[in-house]
């Protein structure tokens, strides 16, 4: 059974590898662009043991070995649908809620899990986002109503450093507290932390990584920060002068900029390291609501090509061209199944260059699209990138 399980998937294989050779002739020969090829893989991560379950997943993040690390949300979970084991009295054998940090290895098993309050700091009242850096640290910051702080962790969740104070009232000029980080991202070279500033604050703030030292931050435009309040974004206005809530990454790249989700105004906004503006670009500006750039990760080739962009609003990736921020192509589309998304929130790259995406809200699962290669672009909207489906 199992050779001929083994032969069937080969075959598969093979016949996939085929059609995709003959499409890519094909496109090239009609012109086509071309752009990073995934496929989607359905039995990635493996299932979790103990009849644990994720709630909202807010954050993705891949460390040095390419183990993937994932932070959930337990109290969305559903006492009477989702986690009857853990109701008092029990009304069933399962679920339970996962820990808060899920850690699984490159084939998608369960390789650690940790999280929660603990001595010395302050888990986020609504934990947001988490990002390995440079020396496979953890960070975590946290959307929560009191949530002007952030933590650090050794990558099997020792406790190291926690930046600011918990309870801290908004102020997007304040040198000492934080609020309501969406994400923090590095730059290995200067060892800075770059924080999505954020929920509460509407700004970029910028950490020295060992020591957690406040060094600078900007809004939107490279401008001053407000914490006027701007109102719903209106599509027909002029741009916003200001970020709108969230700021929800801010990613700085190898050539010395910064690439930060402005979430709400549908545009991601390009700055020097210093906070200089450089460039904009507006994605799905009809987009009302929750916005379309919720999170960016970049292509691991040294001059990182590509940019993927995760629109939750509108359930799909952009695939991106990251210097002249053209949209290649997008994949994925609203629903259940493989490939498909439901709030798709977080989005990381591994050194192969795989993609994985975390969904918030109800979607509750992490994902792993497989990177395929360089591809002709043969449509804009490929929907879901299932094995031997889609091309590019």
């Amino acid at each position: 059974m199992r050779r001929t399980l083994l032969a069937g998937a080969l075959l598969a294989l093979a016949a996939a590898t085929i059609y995709v050779a003959q499409d890519r002739i094909a496109a090239a020969a009609a012109g086509a662009s071309e752009a990073p090829v995934f496929e989607v893989d359905p039995f990635w991560p493996q299932p979790l043991p103990n009849h644990w379950v994720m709630g909202a997943v807010v954050g993705v993040g891949v460390d040095s070995r390419d183990h993937v690390f994932v932070i959930h949300r337990q109290e969305p979970l559903n006492e009477r649908t989702e986690i009857g084991a853990a109701t008092d009295p029990p009304t069933g054998e399962c679920c339970l809620p996962a820990p808060f940090v899920l850690e699984f290895d490159p084939d998608g098993n369960l390789a650690g899990s940790w999280g929660g309050p603990g001595d010395g700091y302050t888990w986020p009242a609504s934990n947001h986002g988490i990002t390995l850096d440079h020396m496979d640290n953890v960070w975590i910051g946290g959307n929560g109503p009191t949530d002007s702080h952030v933590l650090k962790f050794s990558r099997d969740g020792q406790f190291l450093m926690q930046i600011g104070e918990p309870g801290r009232p908004v102020n997007s000029a304040s040198t000492a507290h934080f609020g309501r980080v969406a994400k923090i991202s590095f730059d290995p070279r200067a060892n800075e932390a770059y924080l999505a500033d954020g929920y509460g604050n509407k700004r970029v703030a910028v950490l020295d990584a060992a020591t957690g030292a406040f060094k600078r931050y900007w809004g939107a435009y490279g401008n001053p920060p407000s914490d006027e309040d701007l109102g719903r974004y209106d599509p027909n206005a002029p741009p916003a002068q200001q970020f709108r809530n969230p700021v929800h990454c801010a990613e700085p790249s190898n050539d010395g900029l910064v690439y930060v989700c402005d979430r709400a105004n549908d545009r991601i906004q390009v700055f020097r390291t210093d906070g200089s503006f450089v460039k904009e670009k507006i994605v799905a500006p009809m987009t009302l609501g929750d916005g379309s750039t919720w999170d960016i990760a970049f292509s691991r080739d040294p001059e990182q090509t590509y940019m993927y962009v995760a629109d939750g609003k509108n359930m799909k990736v952009y695939v991106m061209d990251r210097q002249s921020l053209e949209i290649l192509t997008t994949f994925g589309d609203g629903g259940r199944q493989p490939g498909l998304f439901f709030a798709v929130h977080s989005i990381a790259t591994d050194s192969q260059g795989n993609i994985y995406t975390t969904e918030t809200y109800e979607g509750k699962r992490v994902q792993k699209f497989v990177y395929m290669g360089l591809g002709p672009v043969t449509k804009m909207n490929q929907g879901a990138p299932w094995p031997g489906r889609n091309t590019g």
